[in-house]
């Protein structure tokens, strides 16, 4: 049985008298609270785990984390968030809980919060804050209901969010006289090149098994080909032009993959990076720390990092993990102190040269952080163009994911036709949105 790691940070004794170099403190209502968190195991909240000693000894509040597997987690969240008094006063939760924490009028709206002077630090520089990552991660009730718009209300701020990045070998490149893929008509041509010029070797590394793991692979390629699952008024229209693109590419890059790339999940693809038998790995940014630790990788050093390529226009993913207040949270205020120092510049830094995923345009761009890990420049870059519309997070999308990914796998593995299987997609899609009440107004 898995179990929660509980850890208890406790404040530092001198802190308890609640000045900050004689200045007035912010904090000092709320120093000896004690704080309990859910978090993910995630490479970016182990980071975190280092850098929370530093909150409590500047604000003498104590955090305690229970930190879970992220399915567990959101098992347990689901039980706490539906009680009329929750234990937790701060969740991380993955981006798919959105919508269902927001309709269930389970997270706090953090307006109230930043409207508070004796909470909201003004040099907070909410500005700074990635665009894509807020948007896909804390907005609710803008356009589409999920994103940013005049109607939209902030329920989380980024925190673990990711965006997709292409690796590539250097040595490799480098060997063979390959330009590393600018446009996606690059991306797959050097992808089928790579098998011949390097027997046993795959073009690129990709997510493919049937289910969630297709179905994420397909949207990765569908957003910058210019595509989308729905159109403004919901009619799903994932079997368009684009989507067919999609699904094309993505099986171009599969039949051009490792022994074996049509069952890969994420852990597979990434092991086949890992152990190179790939040339390239196009998916999240959280993999850089995983790629340059010699006790995991094979291709320490051998690592080259580029934009998502652009199809018809920009459009890497955004996805990963934000933190907010749940509604039943006995500790509000201190947790929005937490929330605020955590994703602030000096936590957002803190953070990072931790091993963390900064959520900050600064962060990737500072000098301390770019010494210890280079590839944040790029990935800072890449971050401009986060799509925070890639995927829709909405109720039902589970159903649709499900069911798009699952015949997608009949396209990689059955050679089922890709504009049969989509066109079944998007009738099934019609139906669940149909049932759902999207057309109610039409």
């Amino acid at each position: 049985m898995l179990k929660a790691l509980k850890i208890t940070i406790t404040a530092a004794a001198a802190l308890a008298a609640s000045t900050i170099a004689g200045a007035a403190n912010p904090y000092k209502e709320y120093a000896g609270q004690t704080l309990v968190v859910n978090f993910p195991a995630h490479p970016h909240y182990n980071a975190v785990m280092k850098i929370l000693p530093e909150f409590t000894k500047e604000t003498g509040i104590e955090v305690e984390v229970d930190q879970l597997p992220y399915l567990k987690m959101r098992e347990r969240q689901t039980l706490e968030l539906a009680r009329d008094e929750g234990e937790y006063d701060l969740i991380a939760y993955v981006v798919f809980s959105k919508a269902d924490y927001v309709y269930a009028d389970q997270l706090e709206n953090l307006a109230r919060y930043y409207m508070n002077p004796k909470l909201a630090d003004p040099s907070y520089d909410a500005d700074d804050l990635i665009d894509g990552y807020v948007y896909n991660i804390g907005f609710a009730g803008g356009n589409k209901g999920y994103l940013e718009g005049k109607t939209g209300s902030l329920f989380g701020i980024p925190y673990g969010s990711e965006t997709s990045i292409l690796g590539y070998r250097k040595d490799i490149f480098e060997k063979h006289g390959l330009k590393v893929p600018e446009t996606y008509d690059e991306l797959l041509d050097v992808t089928c090149k790579i098998p011949q010029l390097e027997p046993g070797m795959g073009g690129l590394s990709s997510r493919a098994a049937s289910g969630h793991h297709a179905s994420h692979a397909f949207l990765l390629h569908l957003a910058p080909l210019g595509g989308r699952v729905f159109d403004d008024a919901w009619n799903p229209i994932v079997n368009n032009e684009a989507g067919l693109k999609a699904a094309n590419a993505l099986k171009t890059i599969v039949d051009c993959g490792p022994e074996g790339a049509a069952s890969f999940g994420f852990g597979e693809a990434l092991g086949s990076f890992l152990n190179g038998d790939t040339a390239m790995f196009l998916d999240t940014t959280v993999v850089a720390g995983q790629i340059n630790d010699p006790k995991k990788s094979k291709v320490v050093g051998k690592v080259g990092w580029a934009l998502h390529p652009m199809g018809t226009r920009r459009g890497s993913q955004t996805g990963g993990f934000g933190i907010g207040i749940p509604k039943n949270a006995e500790n509000k205020e201190a947790a929005f102190l937490l929330m605020q120092w955590l994703t602030s510049k000096k936590g957002d830094k803190l953070v990072a040269l931790a091993g963390g995923n900064p959520s900050r345009f600064s962060t990737h761009a500072d000098a301390d952080v770019n010494a210890k890990f280079p590839h944040m420049a790029t990935f800072g870059e890449a971050l401009k163009h986060a799509d925070p519309d890639w995927r829709p997070i909405i109720p039902v999308w589970g159903k649709i994911n499900a069911d798009l990914g699952t015949t997608l796998s009949k396209v990689l593995t059955e050679g089922l036709d890709p504009k049969e299987a989509l066109d079944g997609v998007a009738d099934r899609t019609k139906a669940v949105m149909e049932e759902a009440g999207y057309y109610t107004w039409q």
